[in-house]
């Protein structure tokens, strides 16, 4: 069986959430042990070592614009592999073969006020697309599938829930050098409560400023403790800037920007708690790489976020920011707590690895790839 599949998003850089599941899980099928040849189909050509495998093959088809649609819709339909996999985009409108594609999340339908109107149409119009024309839609969570299924009506019976993890390799860092050298780099001070990902109003930062003033000003921990919002801008990020200077707290909120894979073990590994505010997210990543790291996590309970965390985290409401703030002074107050979620959260993250989520897509491009 020839498996396509679409690696153009792997090959982007920054990568962030969509980007890095195309790389791990693409990385992940390969090394599986199968007899299959894998034709990864990309716009730009790969740096050396990026995917490696056996029976792997790069079709590298540069084109100016529209290139799922006109490139990679030209190739698919003269040169069709057994299935074709988009693992974190659109399928193309002409194609000669089935398609298999994962749809991440239905967060514009959520929070539509944190999207630009044109984005929202896209999304939306997008997200229906994939669902109607793919063979098989998987889903990056449970909360992902019965999104589809209501709002898109998508027949259940060919969503299948695959769910990925983090970042490769995570694990606590304790040694305090490596542990001053990336604070240094990013300016966090020693003690912080950090925040990482896309800097955009569907992660509800706002609240999350909001929270941390309040605590500081009621002197809840020292004015040393800061804020460290990471992460690269996203629409509308201005928002979150003037939040942040409104709050009096400017001086303690630190935006470091992109965080270097390299640095993310150590950065999470720091920090006092990870909190991840969300209104919506389809899985949440950043909850499941600082668990990996040891790092107590305070999340918002809708969507996937519970299925994410289970009993290694603090919930709240995320329109709830009263409910916020004392996740927080609990957390500071009570070393047993942090320790608690520290020795939780390794055990949580675990559940979640690269290898499964490519063994679950496999069984699902096999069956649709023989099927034909």
């Amino acid at each position: 069986m020839l498996v396509g599949i679409d690696a153009s998003r792997a090959l982007r850089t920054p990568r962030t959430g969509t980007e890095n599941y195309s790389l791990y899980l693409i990385r992940a099928l390969v090394a599986l042990d199968t007899p299959y040849m894998w034709r990864l189909y990309a716009d730009r050509r790969p740096p050396d070592g990026l995917i490696e495998g056996k029976r792997v093959e790069w079709r590298v088809m540069p084109w100016p614009r529209l290139w799922t649609h006109m490139r990679l819709a030209w190739e698919v339909t003269h040169r069709p592999p057994d299935v074709l996999f988009v693992p974190a985009h659109v399928t193309p409108v002409m194609r000669r073969c089935p398609t298999v594609v994962t749809v991440h999340d239905l967060g514009y339908l959520y929070h539509g006020t944190a999207h630009r109107p044109l984005d929202r149409a896209y999304l939306r119009a997008s997200t229906e697309w994939n669902a109607r024309v793919a063979r098989a839609v998987l889903a990056d969570s449970l909360a992902t599938r019965n999104d589809l299924v209501a709002h898109t009506g998508c027949d259940p019976a060919k969503i299948v829930v695959a769910y990925p993890a983090g970042a490769e390799g995570l694990a606590p860092v304790t040694d305090a050098t490596r542990l001053a050298q990336v604070q240094a780099r990013y300016g966090t001070g020693e003690r912080y409560w950090l925040y990482l990902g896309t800097l955009q109003p569907r992660k509800n930062l706002e609240s999350l400023i909001e929270a941390f003033a309040r605590l500081s000003l009621e002197g809840t921990w020292p004015a040393d403790v800061r804020l460290v919002l990471a992460g690269k801008p996203g629409w509308y990020h201005e928002r979150i800037a003037a939040c942040a200077a409104a709050s009096g707290m400017s001086e303690r909120i630190v935006f470091p920007g992109y965080v270097d894979p390299d640095d993310l073990a150590a950065l999470l590994s720091g920090a006092v708690g990870f909190v991840l505010p969300s209104w919506y997210e389809g899985f949440g990543l950043p909850v499941q790489e600082a668990m990996a790291c040891g790092t107590p996590v305070i999340c918002s309970n809708v969507s996937s976020l519970p299925e994410v965390a289970g009993d290694a985290a603090l919930f709240f409401g995320p329109g709830d920011t009263e409910a916020l703030a004392e996740a927080m002074a609990q957390l500071w107050k009570e070393p047993a707590l942090r320790e608690e979620l520290a020795r939780r959260g390794p055990a949580q993250a675990a559940r979640f690895t690269w290898e499964r989520c490519a063994e679950t897509v496999l069984s699902v491009l096999e069956c649709v790839g023989k099927k034909g």
